[in-house]
């Protein structure tokens, strides 16, 4: 098969059999082979059983059911899981996202590994795109993968790019930046973005600050996660360095004048020491861990390629 198509999907009962209309006739033409998987995360509007029904007109039709609400990361991650393309399309289910975009995003995938869409013009109220302006620009800044457009949903990747992101929480807004750091060439796209015509957004102000949070979370997992010492370690140091100073200085006063007064700042640094040596502890525990769990392996290798015999 040539080409998976995985679309989440959140209380779009009005949308989805659009959709898979547009879909069909713009893809079909241009691929032979391409499969659509729609997976249903927890909605209540009856999108479940349109999307059965819909299994049965459209044979490409793959549907999917959660239980409940498990969150655009773990839907996309399942969908990578059980994708049979070469090339994996990612999109919203809500008619803002073209399917039109993704024959020309394929041809991109000669020269690169992940296409990212960028909704340039859009079609959203103000509230959603300043915010969205000053994320993509902040974690460009901080990450050194300059994109215009980081939680745009059309995105085409190379199959093994997509099967090798590790998925979980709300990371999905960070797939370009983890495939950069895996070693993947990276593209970016204009592309069309619609108005919404039916529903609601499922995305509030609230999210960017989840999403500053998440990547935090992520700099760190991607820098210390194999060597938590050098980040916990590091820091108990300074701490304990900082510590011992101060009890120079009051060891010094002490044998000059005979008299030990103990005052803020020693009591202070007594803190810092004992909280130097937890944080010391703490990075050895993690290093015990990795140990254990990465004996045989080491996730952060990807991307290689061999050659000869």
């Amino acid at each position: 098969m040539n080409l998976s198509i995985i679309i989440p999907i959140r209380d779009e009962a009005d949308s989805i059999q659009e959709l898979l209309a547009e879909i069909k006739a713009v893809i079909l033409p241009a691929e032979q082979s391409y499969e659509v998987i729609a997976i249903d995360d927890g909605s209540r509007d009856g999108s479940w059983e349109i999307l059965q029904k819909l299994s049965v007109e459209y044979n490409f039709l793959k549907a999917v059911k959660f239980q409940h609400n498990c969150g655009k990361a773990a839907a996309l991650s399942y969908g990578f899981g059980i994708a049979k393309g070469r090339y994996i399309a990612t999109m919203d289910g809500d008619l803002q996202d073209n399917p039109a975009e993704i024959p020309e995003m394929l041809k991109m995938l000669e020269n690169c590994d992940l296409v990212s869409g960028w909704k340039k013009k859009r079609h959203d109220p103000w509230h959603k795109t300043i915010p969205s302006k000053f994320f993509n620009l902040i974690v460009s800044i901080v990450c050194g993968q300059r994109l215009h457009d980081f939680n745009c949903g059309l995105k085409v990747y190379k199959a093994e790019v997509a099967k090798g992101i590790r998925l979980y929480g709300d990371f999905h807004r960070f797939i370009p930046l983890m495939a950069s750091w895996n070693g993947y060439k990276i593209a970016e796209k204009v592309v069309e973005h619609r108005a919404r015509r039916h529903g609601v957004s499922k995305y509030g102000v609230s999210r960017f600050v989840s999403g500053f949070l998440d990547l935090l979370t992520l700099m760190f997992l991607n820098k210390f996660a194999i060597k938590p010492l050098h980040f916990f370690g590091t820091l108990g140091l300074l701490m304990c360095l900082a510590a011992s100073i101060v009890f120079g200085y009051f060891g010094i006063e002490w044998i000059s004048t005979g008299e030990l007064r103990v005052r803020p700042l020693l009591v202070l640094a007594g803190f810092a020491f004992v909280s130097g040596i937890q944080f010391i502890s703490l990075g050895l525990l993690g290093e015990m861990l990795n140990s254990k769990l990465h004996a045989t392996s080491h996730p952060a290798i990807a991307n290689i390629e061999t050659t000869g015999k």
